[in-house]
């Protein structure tokens, strides 16, 4: 029998804890879909999805990552236009000069005012539940 599943990806939500304000770490995607994004990508098979945020933040953003917390998991079928995916969202802090690698054609440092407005996948949605969440410390309502 072939089953159809989703794929596993995560997300890393990384503040720079060197510098005022905690700015996140955004990439510009080299690929398609276009756009800004929060580092991540696929777990790969065999591989603990703390594993996977540490070596997409690492690949992404040359950044040595501390996993503070799980987030939230994201799995609407439509947030990623390429296929069905499952996004397990973790909080981070580093420190030093984040450098665009793998994936990613830029990077950029954004405080919350600032953040772009051209997001790839549902990270729009990440990063309002995000930023409620380090503003008022209340975690967003699940959307079922």
């Amino acid at each position: 029998m072939n089953y159809r599943n989703p794929a596993p990806t995560v997300d890393i939500i990384i503040e720079l804890i060197d510098r005022p304000h905690r700015p996140i770490v955004l990439i510009e995607r080299l690929n398609s879909p276009f756009g800004w994004a929060i580092p991540g990508g696929f777990v790969d098979y065999g591989e603990p999805v703390e594993v996977a945020a540490k070596r997409e933040a690492e690949e992404e953003t040359s950044l040595q990552v501390e996993l503070i917390e799980q987030f939230l998991v994201y799995s609407d079928p439509n947030r990623d236009p390429r296929q069905h995916t499952i996004s397990i969202v973790f909080l981070a802090t580093a420190t030093g000069e984040p450098k665009a690698g793998d994936d990613a054609k830029g990077i950029g440092v954004f405080d919350s005012w600032r953040v772009p407005t051209n997001l790839c996948f549902d990270h729009d949605r990440i990063l309002r539940d995000y930023w409620h969440y380090r503003h008022y410390a209340i975690r967003p309502r699940l959307g079922i």
